[in-house]
């Protein structure tokens, strides 16, 4: 397979949690296309580290549904299915709503602000069609919400389920169908500063689910 070509990516602390960060960007990212064969000894070159972070990240990155392992065969890189991406699709949708839902009581000004900040940066690179500033902004802007509801459950699910729908996102986000996730920002943070809630966490929970036209379009496994 082919792999990136820095090297020592990983220090020796937290090699299991950096193994697996790197592994799953270049999957979301593309760098590790999907259906790409996954190989230990080539990760364990490029990572810097030994086999068992890697064989831990790999295990990790396969709940996640990010990869596929055929125990004493291969690994591959998961191919876009519209039912695992639809799946994953609606769970985080659920956890956004809950986020904005639990966090709208504890937001102040220094946070509606940065949402405003975020959001602002959101539309400039889908300006710029810059779709790595797009969705790093797009985190930041999600981001606030999910750390002021201080929910910990919400932050594992989305951990994992996230950078399913990250890869599908990034269509989007390269097209001019990413554009209308500006104004629903802008809604969500104008009912965040009202004070409301329920619409707040309606509006984050619609703003998930425009990705359901994309989805239509990704294969379906049997």
């Amino acid at each position: 397979m082919p792999v990136p070509q820095s090297r020592g990516l990983v220090s020796r602390p937290l090699l299991r949690e950096r193994a697996y960060r790197a592994i799953r960007d270049a999957i979301v990212d593309g760098t590790l296309a999907p259906g790409e064969r996954l190989h230990d000894t080539d990760l364990v070159e490029w990572l810097g580290v030994s086999r068992t972070p890697v064989r831990e990240a790999l295990a990790r990155l396969e709940q996640a549904g990010l990869v596929r392992t055929k125990p004493g065969s291969h690994t591959l890189v998961s191919p876009l299915d519209a039912r695992a991406v639809r799946d994953a699709q609606s769970v985080v949708a659920a956890m956004h709503e809950v986020a904005v839902r639990e966090a709208v009581p504890n937001l102040a000004t220094a946070e509606l602000d940065a949402m405003r900040e975020a959001n602002a940066r959101f539309a400039a690179a889908l300006r710029r069609g810059d779709v790595e500033g797009a969705l790093a902004a797009d985190d930041d802007f999600h981001a606030v919400a999910v750390t002021a509801c201080a929910n910990q459950a919400v932050r594992s699910v989305l951990e994992q389920y996230t950078p399913v729908l990250r890869r599908v996102e990034r269509l989007r986000f390269s097209s001019l169908s990413g554009r209308g996730s500006v104004a629903q920002h802008e809604r969500i943070t104008e009912l965040c500063a009202a004070g409301d809630a329920e619409g707040a966490a309606a509006a984050a929970r619609a703003n998930w689910h425009t990705l359901v036209p994309l989805l239509d379009t990704l294969p379906s496994e049997e």
